[in-house]
């Protein structure tokens, strides 16, 4: 993936438009100097810092027609940058095309309690990845009830670990077709309600799964404690924990159904490949300070704009950094990466469709981009009549953080 830099001839921007990425620049050095980082940190930082400059390399372009050129810079690739994530997600709802079926969608959202969040952070995979189990056997248990369903559900899981303030706040949002299928295979099942699951049930069983998870994991000293969550190390200082979070209500939010295949992937598109913040939130950085907006989910949704030090802004963004490897896009019950092809094309059979398709023909990323943004790439911003040509490269200095 490539970036395209300013052209000869190009008209400037008429405001200065902020990034993530100039935050890093500006303040990263103060911050990495000041902070003992893990490496996971520090890469993330120095890529979103060189994402489509000349440090990744790229090359030049010239236009067929008038003359025109321009240097195309690449880009980082890290999923935490906020200029990486439009094609991704574009390559990835266009897979998922052929996997939508024709029925009516739920949405749910499964939220940990932020007593949790210093331990969570401090233990990523083992405690996400029990948000995950607790999660999905909640929903398949539920979707084997008989008077629900008495079927397999199947059903796409994404993490979020973020609120509007880039505060911790861990999540999965699930999207689940309103039906199954029979525990023979042979039938699909509607759902004979015009709701999902009872959100106080689900609320409760979320709970005891995620608790008795996470007393496993303690039990088989599966948890760290450093810093602030280190007194959770010492059994009574847990076991007042689990108490605690017993006699909390437990979040489970399930929204309104979507009725077509257009609305889930407009959906999905939402949810899939976001970050902690876009670029577009950014207002300013000046006199020593970073704005952005947010949405208070507290005042009726009202755009608001807060104000932080760029340490606490950097601080904040570092706290949704996953593991290498992590993946925060999960598919269980008959959509299960193991069963999904077979699972599909039954489906799809007992739903009188067109047979699955799941090798669909990829398009380009000139096509991808231009259907996302409706902006063809190889137009000449010169002439705005002739195609850009690759005429040379540009090559990248070599890094630390170079994972090709």
């Amino acid at each position: 993936m490539s970036a395209l830099a300013e052209g000869t001839g190009a008209k400037k921007k008429s405001r200065v438009s902020w990034e993530v990425a100039d935050i890093f620049r500006h303040f990263g050095d103060t911050y990495r100097s000041s902070h003992s980082l893990p490496v996971t940190h520090l890469k993330v930082m120095h890529q979103i810092e060189v994402c489509r400059t000349a440090y990744l390399g790229g090359h030049l372009e010239r236009c067929a027609d008038c003359g025109f050129e321009r240097q195309a810079y690449n880009s980082c690739r890290n999923r935490h940058c906020p200029k990486c994530q439009a094609l991704s997600k574009a390559r990835w709802l266009e897979a998922r095309k052929a996997e939508v079926l024709p029925v009516e969608y739920f949405h749910s959202v499964f939220t940990l309690p932020h007593e949790l969040n210093p331990l969570v952070l401090t233990n990523k995979k083992v405690l996400l990845d029990c948000l995950f189990q607790a999660v999905s056997e909640t929903l398949l248990s539920f979707g084997e009830t008989p008077k629900y369903l008495g079927g397999k559900l199947g059903f796409i899981a994404i993490l979020h670990t973020w609120d509007q303030t880039l505060n911790a706040h861990f999540h999965l949002h699930c999207l689940i077709p309103a039906g199954g299928l029979s525990p023979d295979g042979q039938h699909w099942l509607a759902l004979r309600q015009n709701f999902l699951f009872p959100v106080r049930a689900l609320s409760k069983v979320f709970r005891g799964k995620f608790i008795a998870l996470l007393k496993e994991a303690f039990d088989s000293k599966k948890l760290i404690f450093p810093g602030q969550s280190a007194c959770l190390g010492i059994q009574e200082s847990f076991s007042k924990l689990l108490t605690q979070l017993w006699q909390k209500e437990w979040v489970v939010y399930a929204k309104a159904s979507f009725p077509g295949a257009e609305q889930v992937l407009d959906y999905l598109g939402r949810y899939t490949h976001r970050v902690a913040i876009s670029n577009h939130r950014i207002q300013n950085i000046e006199n020593g300070t970073v704005s952005f907006t947010y949405k208070d989910s507290k005042d009726l949704n009202k755009r608001k704009q807060m104000t932080l030090e760029p340490t606490e802004f950097i601080r904040r963004f570092l706290l949704h950094v996953l593991p290498d490897g992590y993946v925060r896009i999960r598919y269980f019950g008959f959509l299960a990466n193991r069963c999904k092809k077979d699972n599909l094309q039954k489906c799809h059979q007992l739903l009188h469709l067109l047979p699955h398709q799941p090798n669909l023909p990829k398009s380009s990323f000139v096509e991808l981009l231009l259907t996302l943004t409706g902006h063809d790439i190889l137009l000449c911003p010169g002439c705005k009549q002739g195609k850009m040509r690759v005429i040379g490269q540009i090559p990248k200095m070599e890094s630390l953080w170079d994972t090709s």
